[in-house]
């Protein structure tokens, strides 16, 4: 009994050691986990320098093309936007009974260049205006000489309008496979560097992929944009051409109408 009551006081004498904080790597691993969270999203710089020289170049050459695109789009916009303005404002001075001598001294003005209407007008009554002096031009001569020149005019303010609308039509139509071809190329050699690796898995072979993937979205964010643009673009010029035939065509009624009453 003595014995027990000596191992007990013993006991009660010893020293408490604390257990072991088993908490620590887990709460270690969380810290190292949460650190790593906001560097694991898409850098797109990054991808893009690590990209292999191929890839590299086609992205260079979508910038640049989507560059000039927008360049072109803005242009385009301001000019097609004036030339509608400018249909409308001669319109309503030529149909509002202003004399046709004072509109053609306004469009030969030196100061100022005429284009749209006011120019297939200017073509028109020149060569109308000229024939009309000559001695024995019967009126069919001259009003034939001046639907002529109108629509040489006529042509020649379309061009000037469809000024590159095929710009536009090739960077929608081609950025596409230009951006897949550099995705092909990324992805071969991707899987060409898995050839040494004795075990791949995906970590290791993602990066190679996202970088050639980043061509296809740049050859789709060149495309769209000009895709949309020529449409639209293309649109407008329809409907201004159409606009200077209808103009044409009531013109030389008039003009028609003239050389008869003069003959």
């Amino acid at each position: 009994m003595s014995l027990l009551i000596s191992v007990y006081a013993a006991m009660q004498a010893a020293p408490v050691e604390a257990l072991p904080d088993t908490s620590a790597p887990a709460s270690q691993a969380a810290a190292t986990l949460a650190s790593a969270q906001p560097g694991s999203g898409l850098n797109l710089l990054t991808l893009v320098l690590h990209a292999s020289l191929p890839v590299q170049l086609v992205m260079v050459l979508l910038l640049v093309a989507s560059m000039a695109s927008w360049v072109i789009i803005f242009r385009k916009q301001r000019v097609l936007g004036g030339a509608e303005k400018s249909a409308e404002g001669f319109e309503e001075k030529f149909w509002s009974g202003s004399d046709l001598t004072q509109l053609y001294t306004a469009a030969t003005d030196r100061n100022r260049i005429a284009a749209g209407l006011e120019a297939i007008f200017e073509a028109g009554f020149r060569e109308f205006s000229r024939l009309r002096q000559r001695k024995g031009v019967d009126p069919r001569t001259q009003l034939e000489g001046a639907q002529r020149g109108m629509r040489a005019q006529l042509a020649r303010e379309v061009d000037a309008l469809e000024h590159n609308l095929e710009f536009l039509a090739n960077v929608g139509s081609i950025s596409p496979y230009v951006g897949l071809f550099g995705t092909v190329w990324g992805i071969m050699i991707s899987f060409q560097g898995l050839a040494n690796m004795k075990e791949a898995t995906i970590a290791t072979v993602a990066p190679g992929i996202s970088e050639a993937l980043i061509a296809t979205a740049m050859g789709l964010f060149a495309a769209i944009p000009a895709v949309w643009a020529y449409n639209r673009f293309a649109t407008k010029v329809e409907r201004l051409n159409v606009r200077y035939e209808a103009f044409a065509e009531e013109f030389s009624s008039i003009l028609q109408r003239q050389a008869h009453v003069e003959e």
